[in-house]
């Protein structure tokens, strides 16, 4: 048989002008797109398949080659990978949304206020509140809790300053835990004027007060665990690196994500104690899809604000005083070395110069030089010049909060003097010395919104645009080192950069829409973006 030219010709532009397309879940379309691959590519569209992302290119390709089942078109704004914060306190600011917020308070007496204002349902139960900053103050002594005392005469007040270093106490919560004039703890202060206890705590005499409040349920560890999750959508937070957790509030983590309640993915860093060294030494590290548990949290000395931060020399603003080492050092090389032989990151809180080459000498005895362990220094705030070069002699990764500069800026050189500021909030010689640093805020310490760190990464200012040029300006970060600390860089200091952190083939599709593209426009408007939606796991978690 014969078959007409014709006709064949007829099969072959049926052939060739119907190619199969393959199925996905959805298409983002007209879009810029930055997805920090290798060579930092920028394109227009994305295939998101099973919470995957399965392309990125250009519009044509993705609608010549997929089939969705839905379509979103963007209209030329702005997708980030999901931003992640490395270092918070993702559940304590759960907590906190239910507490006395103090922060932004002028004055003792506002402070005062605003706790007598709280509504205040349970007369017999403890009054919680955080986010009082003394240095914001006129009178920049500590308080002492006469007020506090006068107002609440019975019930127990335990206010945490907003670094979590310092507490104020009143005389029925101070009576609760037994403490005196004579009470001695290592590693903490309590502040004494006039023979009295003042009622305010430094390091670990606030927490050693605190044991003796009552733990909250498991319920109420769910509600604040889901309140915080909406907050950090809101801001496009996908992932949170949370600094300091206790099992019991892991297993809820686990238990809400496994249901589909916790939709956000945490990096758990476990709080220093026998519970959970038994526990999780005994078991290894864990993880599921968006739960990872293989760190430990450790406090080597207090904070700068609170002058626990432990320093070479004495505080320039209180002679004779260099901080607090919250442990003995024989203590943290036995944790450390448990912690390395049982596969366990460590991930140190160092605020002071003295803390920050104590803890680095400690890593390098026992990592002995280059390797892939990936220890980490949180906040790196104060470390000597001649120090820095340590962090490549041993891998060390520096865990910044860029917002700690600009909020500190204004005091800082009452602490430290001239010639410590050197290698004060020195964010780019760390990451000139590291080759990578990971970015955070600490919040609820600082603002949970990362655009404020960005912010403050790439302009050394505050919001308020002071001062001009910005704050040791010559420690600004580039827009692409900024956001890398918040995505790629991140992720890496978290063991997740192949999940999560660029928006590449592979790559779990976590990732947020901005109204602006904080790569392009005046560096003074990036902090006023706004995120249109948050995606994690290609699912929509938040919508504007």
């Amino acid at each position: 048989m014969i078959i007409p030219t014709y006709f064949l010709s007829l099969l072959s532009v049926l052939f060739y002008s119907a190619p199969i397309k393959t199925r996905t879940d959805f298409l983002i379309l007209n879009a810029r797109i930055y997805t920090l691959s290798a060579n930092n590519t920028i394109v227009e569209a994305m295939a998101i398949d099973k919470g995957k992302i399965v392309f990125v290119g250009s519009n044509a390709d993705a609608e010549s080659a997929y089939l969705p089942d839905h379509k979103i078109n963007l209209s030329g704004t702005t997708i980030f990978p999901g931003f992640i914060d490395a270092h918070c306190h993702f559940y304590g600011y759960g907590e906190q949304l239910n507490r006395v917020n103090l922060t932004g308070t002028k004055s003792w007496t506002e402070v005062i206020n605003a706790i007598t204002g709280f509504p205040i349902t349970d007369k017999t139960a403890w009054i919680q509140g955080r986010g009082w900053d003394q240095n914001d103050w006129d009178i920049k002594d500590f308080p002492t809790n006469e007020l506090l005392n006068n107002a609440f005469p019975l019930q127990p007040v335990f206010i945490k300053r907003i670094d979590g270093h310092a507490a104020i106490a009143n005389d029925a919560a101070l009576k609760i835990a037994g403490f005196s004039t004579s009470t001695k703890i290592y590693g903490g202060e309590l502040k004494i004027k006039n023979g009295r206890l003042t009622g305010v705590l430094i390091d670990n005499a606030m927490d050693s007060l605190e044991k003796f409040i009552p733990l909250a349920d498991k319920k109420n560890i769910e509600e604040n665990l889901l309140a915080a999750q909406q907050k950090c959508f809101a801001v496009g937070l996908t992932t949170v690196s949370d600094a300091g957790l206790d099992k019991n509030v892991i297993d809820i983590i686990d238990s809400l994500q496994q249901s589909g309640l916790l939709k956000m993915r945490v990096y758990a860093m476990l709080a220093d104690n026998e519970i959970n060294r038994n526990y999780y030494f005994k078991h290894g590290p864990y993880k599921t899809e968006r739960l990872s548990v293989r760190a430990f949290k450790f406090y080597i000395d207090g904070a700068l604000g609170s002058r626990g931060a432990l320093m070479k020399k004495s505080y320039t603003d209180q002679s004779n005083y260099s901080g607090l080492l919250l442990k003995p050092i024989d203590y943290f090389n036995r944790k450390f070395a448990e912690c390395e032989a049982n596969g366990f990151q460590i991930c140190a809180h160092c605020i002071g110069d003295s803390a920050n080459k104590l803890t680095l000498d400690l890593y390098g005895n026992l990592l002995g030089g280059k390797n892939i362990k990936r220890w980490r220094i949180e906040h790196a705030q104060v470390v000597s010049p001649a120090d820095m070069k340590l962090f490549a002699a041993y891998n060390i990764i520096p865990s910044i909060q860029p917002c700690f500069a600009t909020s500190d800026m204004y005091w800082s050189k009452d602490r430290l003097g001239d010639a410590r500021m050197t290698g004060a909030y020195s964010w780019k010689t760390l990451l000139q010395n590291a080759g990578i640093i990971a970015c955070g805020s600490d919040f609820p310490i600082e603002d949970i919104n990362p655009l404020s760190g960005f912010f403050a990464a790439i302009t050394r200012m505050d919001q308020k645009l002071f001062p001009s040029g910005g704050f040791m300006p010559e420690q600004k970060l580039t827009r692409l080192e900024a956001l890398k600390g918040m995505t790629a860089w991140a992720a890496y200091a978290n063991f997740m950069e192949e999940e999560v952190g660029s928006l590449t083939i592979g790559k779990k599709a976590d990732f947020v829409v901005l109204d602006k593209d904080i790569m392009n426009i005046p560096e003074t408007e990036t902090f006023k973006a706004q995120v249109l939606m948050t995606f994690v796991n290609g699912e929509m978690v938040y919508k504007k």
